[in-house]
């Protein structure tokens, strides 16, 4: 599988995910699977600016194109998968995807959130589809950027 991480982080792509998170895992492309996101021209276009700065080719799909063509990854694409919730990687592990890993970098505070740990608040609904994907996968963790310290979820 191509997929070297799937990151939750409700920013998606940014200056830390293309200068730190893509070098760390080996990728070469970014893909985003966000039905908001894919629907909307700004933000594909900034996003994207961002990932070309560092030379990383990017992808902007919904999360039932992603589930519909990530398995069709060439071997020379090395796929960072960004994901704005826990809500869509669950909606992909249902799809039938296979992920081994993911990380958990960056969910905003607000009303009903919990802070769990770092930069990371969920709702109950998070903690729920959180759990689900621990079920399914072989690791997850929070952790900020590389080099800070990993907390188990």
């Amino acid at each position: 599988m191509p997929i070297r991480l799937t990151r939750i982080d409700n920013r998606l792509i940014h200056g830390q995910v293309v200068g730190i998170w893509a070098g760390a895992v080996g990728a070469n492309l970014i893909v985003v699977a966000d039905d908001e996101v894919a629907a909307s021209d700004m933000e594909r276009q900034v996003m994207k600016i961002a990932a070309d700065a560092l030379s990383l080719d990017s992808r902007f799909f919904t999360v039932q194109q992603t589930i519909d063509v990530i398995d069709r990854a060439a071997p020379s694409q090395k796929i960072l998968l960004m994901c704005k919730t826990p809500r869509t990687v669950r909606r992909i592990l249902e799809g039938g995807v296979q992920l081994d890993t993911v990380n958990i970098g960056n969910m905003h505070p607000g009303p009903g959130r919990e802070h769990i740990a770092g930069k990371v608040y969920v709702t109950a609904q998070d903690r729920d589809d959180l759990d689900f994907i621990k079920t399914r996968v072989r690791k997850i963790y929070i952790q900020d950027t590389p080099e800070q310290k990993v907390d188990a979820y």
